[in-house]
């Protein structure tokens, strides 16, 4: 069984992705709906809850866990792949979503002048900044926090005026800075990318994250088959979280394109 985990509705976006490439698999989706958003968190708690979460999806029998969180992935990932399952479970694995994108990005840029958008923790933690110039050290990073996107996009304003002015006045430092490439580090933006497009421009590509981190976790089973055979493949998928089912039910609307059941869970026990 494959866990994919997010603070809230976002990472859906990255599921649908990884549902189209791969629909033969069993899955459990984790909102943390509960404690979310978790873009102004601190380091501290945002390790905590997802530590919390992992260990969850674990006992649920998960072998294979996706942070399907870019704060998650930019706060918590590294220390829980280094610190946490070497001592607990050396045979499972967590991926998250910022090492796709940045392997993606520097393929692409022309000019080695990359811009990022995200939530503030993630901006603040330079983990984007850490994984691009880990591929390419001549890279240049330039970063903008977009902390009033979330809010926004959950409350259904993709289409208001307000919206696109909001990040107009986010992307036009970026734009001066003639970067090459917009990488989207929040799950939740990627329900605007046609905006982000259109208001970059032809010149600056805004690639896809979730097709991106769909692509990367197929060609990774492909290279590690001894995980791949133990994942059960009944395509059935369940969907949690820790806070109100009927809520996460309609915001899947917006998040999946239809509605799903989801049940209500609580993790915080499990550390």
């Amino acid at each position: 069984m494959i866990g994919i985990f997010d603070s809230g509705y976002g990472g859906l976006t990255i599921f649908r992705e990884i549902l189209k490439k791969l629909p033969d698999y069993d899955y459990i989706y984790l909102g943390d709906n509960f404690r979310a958003p978790y873009g102004n968190r601190s380091q501290e708690a945002i390790y905590k809850f997802t530590h919390q979460a992992v260990e969850y999806l674990f006992n649920q029998g998960c072998e294979l866990i996706i942070l399907a969180c870019n704060t998650a992935s930019a706060d918590a990932l590294r220390k829980l792949q280094e610190n946490y399952l070497p001592k607990k479970y050396p045979d499972r694995r967590i991926l998250g979503v910022i090492r796709p994108l940045a392997e993606a990005a520097v393929k692409i840029s022309r000019f080695k002048r990359i811009g990022v958008v995200g939530t503030r923790s993630t901006v603040e933690s330079e983990t984007f900044v850490k994984e691009l110039q880990g591929q390419d050290p001549a890279v240049k990073v330039f970063q903008q926090a977009c902390p009033l996107l979330v809010l926004l996009i959950e409350e259904n304003w993709l289409k208001k005026p307000e919206t696109r002015m909001i990040m107009k006045k986010y992307l036009r430092p970026l734009k001066s800075l003639q970067i090459d490439i917009l990488l989207l580090g929040c799950t939740h933006y990627i329900l605007l990318l046609d905006e982000f497009r259109q208001i970059m421009g032809r010149r600056i590509p805004v690639p896809h994250p979730g097709e991106i981190v769909a692509q990367s976790l197929v060609d990774y089973l492909n290279r590690h088959p001894e995980l791949e055979t133990r994942l059960s493949k009944n395509k059935k998928v369940n969907y949690l979280t820790t806070d109100c089912p009927d809520r996460f039910s309609e915001q899947t609307r917006l998040f999946l394109g239809h509605t799903v059941k989801a049940e209500k869970v609580d993790v915080d026990n499990f550390i």
